[in-house]
């Protein structure tokens, strides 16, 4: 059995391009939690792609099992 491997997705809009803080954390986009790293990404892709002209919007894929299991090995 493939251990599960939970992964965030979301995104919104930053206070500066180059940064990670955004400017309002009520109006973030919870794309969704994933089972595989694949997944999160085609998720996180379509996001990033549909939001390519918006210079402030930015996506994120979070390893949530590192969180979750912080003391077991993984892959991604």
């Amino acid at each position: 059995m493939t251990r599960q491997l939970l992964h965030l997705v979301f995104g919104g809009e930053l206070k500066d391009p180059q940064g990670t803080e955004f400017v309002d954390t009520e109006k973030l986009d919870i794309v969704g939690i994933y089972p595989s790293y694949a997944a999160a990404e085609r998720a996180w892709r379509a996001k990033a792609q549909a939001t390519v002209d918006d210079a402030h919007t930015r996506y994120f894929v979070v390893h949530l099992h590192r969180f979750l299991d912080p003391d077991e090995p993984t892959k991604s």
